[in-house]
């Protein structure tokens, strides 16, 4: 019946909002400072493979049997928690010094010289040791309000620069243009991955910034490109530029927004709070992420009936907005430790 279908979605949509926050802080919080942003990006590589996978075995059975099958990864996820160590930094903060220093040798390796990270993880925690305990209205203090923007600000600019407008009504964008939308989709599948590869490769040679600022902007001329190929479909001109004028801003959007906006702001939210903020700053961003998620999935259609070039248009300013936001506010964290990086952040802006 409907109510059992509305449940399963609810569970999984609470599972999943979980896990897109918990597993950038667990990879960034076990991994060395040099490949960081990698190993944390490719958790969204791996995202990118799934979804595909998923369209293209949606593609071949019926919603039902695609929802069972979805729970094969699911139960293979379970299995593997079970050899998964954990979060050294938890450790250390919960005064588990044996564990900690075993896991983060564990992990490290075991010829791995240690010393000199475990003690500036335990100088840090120290550090936060009679600082009061997590909690939401904590997050408010003026210390924390330049995390709070940066990571807040991220996700705002991810979410209503247009992603789920673009991704869950590809199809319908390409119908409208007079596209294949088989052909698009595919296309856009293909580039979407290509592009997640691209920046896992380079976010730990160019930065996370630079990344942000070019993904940010392509996304802005995908938007562009998009909103005035509608334009022209509105004034009955240039009708068989429309289609590939069509597929190449759709191109550019979600290509742009795999090689940076969608995986960066995710690895910066789990490296920009300390430990003593982390689950309560970290809720509260992936509550901003989903929200937005929801108010642009929800709007989008009204949007598109309303004025399709001007949908685009809109999306397109939100981008650009968010070029400006990324080139004055975001720190750069590329081969810094967490420790490094949320201390330069907390002492610098008190």
């Amino acid at each position: 019946g409907v109510w059992w279908l509305d449940l399963g979605r609810f569970l999984v949509g609470c599972g999943i909002g979980l896990l897109s926050f918990v597993v950038p802080v667990y990879i960034a919080e076990i991994t060395p400072k040099n490949d960081r942003g990698a190993l944390t990006s490719l958790s969204q590589l791996m995202i990118g493979c799934g979804k595909s996978l998923t369209f293209l075995i949606g593609s071949l059975v019926n919603w039902r049997i695609l929802a069972l099958i979805g729970i094969i990864p699911c139960l293979l996820n379970l299995l593997g928690l079970v050899f998964i160590p954990e979060s050294p930094r938890w450790l250390a903060k919960c005064d588990r010094t044996e564990e900690f220093e075993a896991v983060l040798q564990y992990i490290r390796g075991g010829n791995a010289d240690i010393s000199q990270e475990a003690a500036d993880i335990i100088e840090y925690t120290e550090k936060l040791r009679w600082i009061s305990e997590d909690g939401v209205l904590y997050l408010f203090q003026g210390k924390y309000a330049y995390s709070i923007i940066v990571a807040v600000g991220l996700m705002a600019f991810q979410e209503f620069g247009g992603l789920n407008g673009f991704s869950f009504y590809t199809s319908a964008i390409f119908e409208a243009a007079g596209f294949s939308t088989k052909i698009g989709t595919i296309a856009a599948a293909i580039v979407q991955i290509l592009m997640t590869i691209l920046g896992v490769l380079l976010i730990d040679k160019c930065g996370r910034r630079p990344l942000l600022m070019i993904s940010a902007a392509g996304m802005c001329l995908g938007c562009v490109l998009t909103g005035f190929s509608f334009f022209l479909q509105d004034l009955q001109s240039g009708k068989e530029l429309i289609p590939m004028l069509v597929l190449i801003g759709v191109l550019v959007y979600l290509g742009s927004f795999e090689l940076g906006m969608g995986g960066i702001p995710w690895i910066i939210m789990s490296e920009i709070f300390p430990i003593n903020i982390k689950g309560s700053a970290g809720s509260l961003v992936t509550l901003v992420s989903w929200i937005g998620s929801w108010v642009v999935s929800y709007t989008f259609n009204y949007l598109f009936v309303w004025s399709s070039a001007g949908t685009f248009f809109i999306f397109s300013i939100i981008c650009g907005v968010g070029v400006l936001f990324i080139a004055k506010l975001v720190p750069e964290t590329k081969g810094r430790t967490l420790e490094e990086i949320q201390t330069s952040i907390t002492h610098n802006r008190q």
